[in-house]
């Protein structure tokens, strides 16, 4: 299914955050400490480049308008995934492979989430604004 326009972007940035969730499960499985120590640098670079803007752009625009209607749990749950993964940065900066597996499982899950419940609801909400 073709994403809305006001949503591509995000669903491109998805497919980049899922890359970096391997990556993270990957390294954290690895027990190689070098290995780990590039993972965390790489999801730390990540975050701060890409996803903290993205969960700011959801948090701000996207995730309003669904409260006070049917759908403010999926709002809700976005939002808690994203305290969820900042979270985990602390364990990230100082190396840890369980924040690491952690991160990557969580992102993984998040990107899922999204894609197949928040983003349907927020597409039918888009269309039924342009009618």
């Amino acid at each position: 299914m073709q994403r809305s326009p006001t949503l591509q972007p995000l669903s491109r940035e998805h497919h980049s955050a899922l890359r970096l969730a391997k990556i993270c499960k990957r390294a954290a499985f690895s027990s190689d400490g070098a290995e780990v120590r590039r993972a965390c640098l790489h999801a730390i670079q990540i975050y701060a480049g890409e996803l903290q803007a993205h969960f700011l752009f959801e948090e701000q625009s996207l995730l309003p308008p669904l409260n006070g209607t049917p759908h403010q749990a999926l709002a809700e749950r976005t939002l808690a995934e994203h305290r969820q993964l900042r979270a985990l940065l602390p364990g990230l900066n100082k190396n840890d492979a369980g924040a690491l597996k952690n991160f990557g499982n969580c992102l993984t899950e998040h990107v899922r989430f999204e894609e197949r419940e928040l983003f349907p609801v927020l597409e039918n909400s888009l269309a039924r604004q342009m009618i």
